[in-house]
């Protein structure tokens, strides 16, 4: 908040007031950490994962291509638009009850999928599945917020963020070969073995862990259906907006509802005496600083690791298993790196510093990429790709631990829903402009030849595009962070 008068770019500031400040109690936070893992693993997994398993499943169930796209679409139009919902749900009745109902609605939903008799149940089971996912993501963070303090705590959002990384980078190694060997029913029957030990935790998490959920708080419904209504039509915009035409009336008209819809949802938070989002949280612009960061990764780093892969398969003629092992130089170092920022951070390093140089590993790795070409060998495209990947990793689960540090532990949960909700929403938004543009700027027509060298000449273009509002992006950060950082004095 405005208000504190601790140093924001300590990595544990004094809390504010009306923080709970009740110790942690010793002795749960291993069990606690694993389990939220355990489950933060689930969800990237079941992203990226479920894309392998898309032609089996169309095999089987004899879907066609809209209600096949929606296996996957359909989680993540669900987790967007509940996010903030459960963030501010866990702050009234307890992070840990919020992220074992998420848990559990998200394993039930997966025993769904597996038992689907046809696409059409397999989608709405998906739905049900990102619903939960949306719990998993907001609480599991506001967990960690509430249950560790100093390098603990900064060691354990930057296992968090490697986690996440790890389970979007082998949601396909893992899902493929259980495709092959299982079925696909088995990749959704795995997820819900796996969230079946994360619920046998949660008992001891709760004897372990101290938290003190709002007293006599409700929930805001009113807020909480314009905001979902507003990012279902927000969402539904993008996913469709390629296949639909960015200019048709169906997008348009979603577009201009769901901006009808926030416009509402901000004035009712206004008028609440308990909003579903408090307006002070994202008043405060240190916070909002930190909430951009993964914005700013969503274009310079999510665009890449979806269409580089086409790229070097289109243009640089490699075979699938090779654009995938090529694939790693962009993906280890966000395996890496968020325990070498949290490292960075405990040995003296402002965290601010640490975003930052992040920031600029994406518009130098970005801008880096620009030398990729039909005849580049992989080690002239390593340096750029292993730098845009570092602008991912160095960053991943520090935003969200400084994000959180901003706030009071009451409203930890809204916070931690909010940040979330504009990390994925800017991720659909992100790849869905990038698909979008590089469909119309590629030519169809012609020859195989003509057709990778428009394909060429369309990425690099985007390419450019993404380095430039990576670049504006982290301008933001640096100007809302000085100025969150004089509010201070």
């Amino acid at each position: 908040m405005a208000s504190q008068t601790t140093d924001p770019a300590s990595p544990a500031p004094t809390a504010p007031p009306g923080t709970d400040t009740t110790p942690k109690q010793p002795g749960g936070g291993g069990l606690t950490l694993f389990a939220v893992l355990l489950a933060v693993f689930v969800v990237p997994t079941s992203i990226s994962g479920t894309a392998v398993a898309l032609p089996a499943i169309g095999l089987d169930t004899g879907a066609g291509s809209a209600p096949l796209q929606w296996v996957v679409n359909g989680f993540n139009v669900a987790f967007a638009c509940f996010t903030l919902v459960w963030g501010s749900l866990a702050d009234l009745i307890g992070r840990i009850r919020a992220f074992a109902i998420g848990a559990a609605v998200f394993a039930v939903a997966s025993v769904g999928c597996a038992l689907a008799p046809n696409v059409y149940v397999l989608d709405g089971a998906r739905v049900l599945a990102g619903i939960g996912g949306a719990a998993i993501f907001a609480c599991g963070s506001a967990i960690i917020s509430s249950a560790f303090e100093g390098p603990a705590r900064a060691k354990a959002f930057a296992l968090f963020g490697a986690v996440a990384g790890i389970g979007v980078a082998l949601g396909p190694t893992v899902s493929g070969p259980a495709v092959d060997s299982l079925g696909w029913r088995w990749i959704f029957g795995l997820q819900a073995i796996v969230l079946a030990v994360v619920l046998a935790c949660v008992p001891a998490i709760a004897k372990k862990v101290n938290e003190q959920p709002t007293p006599g708080g409700r929930l805001d419904v009113r807020g909480a259906v314009v905001f979902v209504l507003a990012m279902a039509s927000l969402t539904y915009a993008i996913v469709q907006g390629s296949e639909w035409g960015w200019g048709s009336a169906g997008t348009l008209g979603l577009l201009a509802l769901a901006a009808v819809l926030l416009a509402v949802f901000g004035s009712l938070s206004k008028s609440t005496e308990a909003p579903l989002l408090d307006l002070s949280v994202v008043r405060n612009r240190r916070f909002l600083a930190y909430t951009l960061v993964p914005v700013a990764a969503s274009f310079g780093f999510v665009t890449q690791l979806t269409y580089l892969p086409s790229y070097l398969s289109a243009v640089a003629g490699y075979s699938a298993s090779a654009a995938g092992t090529t694939m790693l130089l962009l993906t280890l170092p966000v395996l890496a790196l968020p325990l070498v920022g949290a490292k960075l951070v405990e040995r003296g390093t402002s965290p601010l510093a640490v975003v930052l140089a992040s920031l600029l590993c994406l518009v130098v790795g970005d801008l880096a990429l620009l030398l990729l070409g039909p005849d580049t060998s992989v080690f002239a495209m390593a340096p750029a790709m292993l730098v845009t990947g570092a602008g991912m990793g160095l960053s991943a689960g520090l935003v969200d631990g400084q994000a959180l540090a901003m706030v009071e532990e009451e409203k930890a949960g809204m916070a931690a829903g909010f940040l979330n909700t504009l990390r994925l929403g800017s991720e659909a938004i992100a790849v869905a402009v990038f698909g979008s543009a590089l469909t119309s700027l590629v030519t169809t027509d012609g020859s195989a030849a003509e057709h990778a060298a428009s394909y060429d000449t369309a990425f690099h273009n985007l390419l450019w595009a993404m380095a430039a509002v990576s670049l504006v992006l982290g301008l933001l950060v640096v100007v809302l962070a000085r100025r969150g950082a004089d509010t201070t004095r």
